[in-house]
């Protein structure tokens, strides 16, 4: 006989182990599923332990990566029964609407995109925006946590390319020198970001968490040279990665500042290289 629980539609104590099962049957790692369906790592973790209730926007966005019904995760809908048609977006629902809030911020502003406005572009209605992100906070966290998490990912791909310090650290200089429409996009979106962490909003201190994270990553590609001879015996990892980051986040709102095309991002790239080269390289 069904449960009240079940009947209200509130998650189960087999709801986690039913995730479980959607997790492994992708074929990803718990933490990449977590990035999958924008959603905390640590959460997923808690959640998936017993120690946390999965909220129904999370179980949501399960449910769409997943391709199966949230009733069955539920347990409110019998194994066998049919599941919904695959999403006729790519990723599915919940990651078209991640991406089109990356866009719109980019475009507009942090503060000028509405939930409205996200609709419309994913050709959808505000309540199927809502269905996966209750509220507007929660959606821009996702978004932002997004853009961290892809950002990340290409940071460790290039840096998986090569074992010189150099030549990770011409890499990291690379992947932050807008160049391209998506890298000023994620720059535009990032000079939001700055103004949340000086207020320090939900998602400003995201931003900052993952600034953090970007200037350990320099610091750990310099303490690498140091020690292979590679760079200067005298340099400080530290206070190196401190350094580069403000030069590049200052060269790169000069050259958001500018025309796209006009030889800023190339200034600033050489302006960077010359700096490692001047003060770091051996």
């Amino acid at each position: 006989m069904e449960t009240d629980k079940a009947r209200r539609g509130a998650p189960t104590d087999d709801t986690a182990l039913r995730v479980r099962e959607v997790i492994a049957a992708a074929g990803v790692s718990q933490r990449e599923f977590a990035r999958r369906v924008v959603m905390d790592p640590s959460k997923l973790s808690r959640s998936l332990n017993g120690t946390r209730r999965f909220t129904a926007a999370e179980l949501a966005r399960i449910a769409d990566e997943g391709r199966v019904d949230v009733g069955r995760l539920l347990g409110t809908r019998p194994r066998g029964a049919a599941g919904p048609p695959a999403a006729p977006v790519e990723g599915g629902r919940a990651a078209q609407i991640v991406r089109e809030t990356v866009r719109l911020i980019a475009e507009h502003g942090l503060h000028a995109v509405r939930v409205a406005d996200i609709a419309r572009a994913c050709a959808t209605s505000t309540a199927a925006i809502h269905y996966h992100f209750p509220s507007r906070a929660d959606l821009l966290e996702a978004a932002v946590r997004r853009c961290m998490d892809e950002d990340t990912a290409h940071r460790a791909a290039r840096l998986a390319e090569t074992d010189d310090a150099a030549a990770q650290l011409r890499q990291l200089i690379e992947l932050r020198t807008p160049r391209t429409a998506q890298q000023r996009r994620r720059w535009a979106v990032r000079l939001d970001l700055w103004a949340e962490a000086v207020r320090h909003t939900a998602v400003g201190r995201l931003h900052t968490e993952y600034d953090r994270q970007w200037r350990q990553t320099v610091a750990d590609v310099v303490r690498t040279g140091v020690a292979r001879g590679v760079f200067r015996a005298d340099a400080d990892p530290g206070a190196a990665a401190l350094t580069l980051t403000a030069l590049i986040d200052g060269l790169a709102t000069q050259v958001l500042a500018s025309p796209p095309g006009d030889g800023g991002a190339a200034a600033m790239h050489a302006a960077l290289t010359a700096h490692v080269r001047t003060t770091l390289l051996a």
